[in-house]
């Protein structure tokens, strides 16, 4: 072996990441957790998780706030019209198990109907109620709200751009 040579290590070519292995004489950089995406990511959802639910509570009063869940199957199932549990869970991002009771509250509330699909009795299709068409038409300037002040520490620059990276993270 020759003196000095170096060392090969499978993380020694990624960004941020020392050369040599940890003990191999170099000093290693340390690990910090708060420069690490996963963390990074979690403090960021963790702001506008706070952010959306003082804001919604405040417009429409704490009983009458939606969770963000909620939110997501009202307004995408308000924009598609009409669709089925299963649909609707993929196209939020959500498991069935969660879908379905998020799905179950709305329906409690009023906010969205159930009924069978004339096509195959077998599904079951969900539609917004005029009572969820309100509540969407009256809570889209809060979401608005709500992704302006997630964004607010960003210039308008920045917020393009992160937008278009956290999109390309997310359907990637």
């Amino acid at each position: 072996m020759v003196a000095n040579a170096p060392t090969s290590s499978p993380t020694a070519s990624l960004p941020g990441r020392p050369a040599s292995p940890r003990g191999a004489g170099a000093a290693a950089a340390p690990y910090v957790l708060e420069g690490q995406v996963g963390h990074l990511l979690r403090r960021a959802h963790q702001r506008h998780a706070a952010l959306f639910q003082a804001m919604f509570a405040e417009a429409a009063g704490a009983e009458a706030a939606l969770t963000p869940m909620q939110w997501a199957v009202l307004v995408k199932l308000d924009a598609l019209g009409e669709a089925t549990q299963n649909a609707l869970g993929r196209l939020t991002a959500m498991d069935p198990a969660t879908t379905q009771g998020v799905v179950r509250r709305l329906i409690a509330r009023g906010l969205v109907s159930r009924a069978d699909d004339p096509a195959d009795r077998r599904t079951l299709k969900l539609t917004v109620t005029p009572a969820g068409r309100d509540a969407v038409a009256a809570a889209l300037p809060v979401a608005e709200a709500i992704s302006t002040a997630t964004l607010a520490p960003l210039s308008a620059g920045e917020r393009e751009v992160f937008l278009d990276l956290l999109q390309r993270m997310a359907f990637a």
